[in-house]
């Protein structure tokens, strides 16, 4: 089994910026990526990034430019620095692992998730 718990999350003005963490523990052999998901109010969850175990990264065209993913790989924790905030960056944020948890097992774990509200 894998936990993973997120902090970072809050209240913050548009234009302002926020560093989300997930730190990721257990049985765990080999990350293949990790990364980050949001479900705003009334909307379906959307991929924000990811970074996989070769630091290759992917951004969605609504966060390009100002978030950046980064990972730890000796902490297994990923990082999300969000910059230049807007309002509509407002939702649930949530950290999700691909892993190897045995030698044959791959399987994906999903954090609590963590409020960012962008709001003047």
């Amino acid at each position: 089994q894998v936990q993973l718990v997120e902090s970072g999350g809050g209240l913050v003005q548009p234009g302002g910026s926020l560093r989300l963490s997930c730190a990721a523990s257990g049985s765990i052999r080999l990350f293949y990526t990790m990364g980050w998901y949001r479900q705003p109010p009334g909307k379906q969850r959307e991929l924000v990034a990811t970074i996989s175990f070769l630091d290759r990264t992917n951004y969605s065209d609504s966060v390009k430019g100002r978030f950046t993913i980064s990972r730890d790989a000796g902490k297994n924790t990923v990082y999300l620095q969000m910059n230049s905030l807007k309002p509509e960056d407002t939702a649930v944020y949530y950290c999700n692992v691909d892993v190897l948890v045995t030698e044959s097992t791959r399987r994906d774990f999903w954090g609590q998730g963590t409020q960012v509200i962008v709001s003047s």
